[in-house]
């Protein structure tokens, strides 16, 4: 399934929407624990610190698996990865709700952390390269991730409310599995083809270029990544203790105020892509590290209601940014090597970062609080955007088009 002209509209529209909703479960399934676990806390009457280490793997395997998965999409294909990722994705999480134990417990998160980390090295990559305007695909396709991030919280809190913890893993592994489903039939009709083309290439770049950006984005991926990791899974243990005049312990009501913050703050994404396309990309790259490190100062002194849009406005600015790291990689990558690049870069972001992870349980059992990870990632802010204005300069890109689908 194979064409040597550019991709044409329709095929990047399909391709736009199964990219955006395979974003939207890869985010969420691997965050579902972050919410079930204070639900297990008093089912299983195990400690919080001791339970949450049981998604550690998982999360470390989720950048892991990047790397083997982006180098099988460059070698094999990139349509047959995403099928393996909604299928494999939809049968590991029925899996965990089955799990009658920590160990069989752990072993589901692990799989559904593996099956979950195709898609950033597959899915990216292969956006990028069925749109013409890569600022514009990437933050409606971010938006879509950050909907998973979103709704993650509400639907297993919801679902463990409704029909218990199981419920909150089995019901959306069926959706996943029916997606899958779908994808490999409009495969199989041609709605979705592998072009050997590229619907906007980028100019070349010198090799001393490309290796002072790849160096800088090494680092600035990691601590982004680590941002978002610690971010989205201690969010909801961090209102629980610091909202509970406001929420009580209602597993529902936290998991809305952690829905709402990510709701509010996807539409950060298109904001940022449609500036990347219009602006330089390492500006506002650079602009979006550097205004998160006052936000997490401020966030570390405030107790009640006043977190909450402070959270909103740290995870929009960390979001904002990543429509200009994407199309910034891709800047400096051939094609035929993106799925191997984004492999790294998502095994650097996902994989390397999710090692931060193992501090969430650590600071909570040596202080009885999250505090101190305000500390942490306003550090990895200040670290990224040095990083980031380090970064090649480029001229401002004005490459919008009107196409539809985009």
């Amino acid at each position: 399934m194979r064409q040597s002209a550019l991709t044409p509209a329709p095929t990047a529209k399909v391709a736009l929407g199964f990219a955006s909703v395979a974003h939207t479960y890869s985010h969420m399934f691997v965050l579902f624990f972050a919410t079930v676990v204070l639900v297990l806390e008093r089912v299983w009457g195990v400690p919080y610190a001791e339970l949450f280490a049981l998604s550690i793997p998982g999360a470390v395997m989720y950048g892991l698996a990047a790397l083997p998965a982006g180098w099988l999409a460059d070698r094999w294909s990139a349509a047959g990865m995403i099928a393996i990722f909604f299928i494999g994705t939809g049968v590991a999480s029925i899996l965990t709700g089955l799990a009658t134990g920590p160990w069989q417990l752990a072993a589901g998160l692990t799989a559904i952390g593996t099956f979950s980390a195709i898609y950033h090295p597959v899915g990216v990559p292969w956006l990028i390269k069925h749109s013409r305007n890569h600022g514009r695909a990437l933050g409606i396709n971010g938006v879509f991730g950050s909907g998973g991030t979103a709704i993650a919280a509400i639907v297993a809190g919801g679902l463990a409310d409704l029909w218990g913890w199981r419920a909150a893993f089995m019901v959306p592994g069926l959706f996943c599995l029916a997606t899958g489903a779908a994808f490999i039939m409009a495969w199989r009709m041609g709605l979705i083809i592998e072009g050997e083309g590229e619907a906007s290439p980028a100019p070349p770049s010198d090799a001393g270029n490309r290796r002072r950006a790849f160096s800088m984005l090494a680092v600035t991926v990691v601590c982004s990544g680590l941002i978002y990791q610690v971010t989205a899974y201690a969010l909801p243990k961090v209102f629980a203790e610091r909202l509970f005049d406001f929420v009580g312990d209602s597993v529902l009501g936290i998991g809305g105020i952690v829905s709402l913050c990510y709701l509010v703050s996807s539409a950060s994404q298109i904001l940022g892509g449609e500036m990347a396309d219009r602006m330089s990309r390492k500006a506002v790259y650079a602009a979006c590290q550097f205004l998160q490190v006052p936000i997490y100062a401020v966030a570390f002194a405030v107790i009640g209601p006043a977190l909450i849009p402070l959270a909103a406005l740290m995870i929009s600015l960390n979001l904002m940014a990543q429509p200009a790291e994407n199309a910034l990689l891709a800047r400096y990558t051939p094609l035929n090597w993106r799925g191997k690049v984004f492999g790294v870069k998502f095994l650097l972001t996902l994989g390397v970062s999710s090692i931060g992870l193992s501090l969430v349980p650590l600071i909570h059992a040596l202080t009885g609080s999250l505090d101190g990870l305000f500390i942490l990632l306003g550090l990895a802010a200040g670290l990224s955007f040095l990083a980031a204005a380090a970064l090649p300069s480029e001229r401002p890109t004005l490459t919008v088009t009107a196409e539809a689908g985009d």
